[in-house]
């Protein structure tokens, strides 16, 4: 019995590793673009805290607001062990 292998009708755009087998291989970030995503997720935290705490969720406001000092932690480790210039 032989099978045809047809492709989909819809085929993801960009580079997405796991949706198709021929997807191009995404590099490894820099750990510049590293640290810019950290210290960038460390403010959504901290946003997303304040209007939970606007929203009285005082819960969800604790979690996200003692979340984001972990990520500039991260993204200051980061920058002493890569290397990166020190900031004033």
């Amino acid at each position: 019995m032989f099978m045809t292998i047809a492709r989909p009708a819809v085929e993801p755009q960009g580079p997405d590793a796991v949706a198709t087998p021929f997807a191009p291989f995404i590099a490894q970030e820099t750990p510049r673009a590293v640290h810019a995503r950290l210290l960038a997720n460390a403010a959504l935290r901290r946003l997303r805290g304040l209007e939970r705490r606007v929203a009285q969720r005082h819960e969800d406001a604790d979690y996200w607001l003692h979340a984001a000092p972990l990520a500039v932690r991260k993204a200051s480790d980061l920058r002493r062990t890569a290397g990166l210039a020190v900031l004033p």
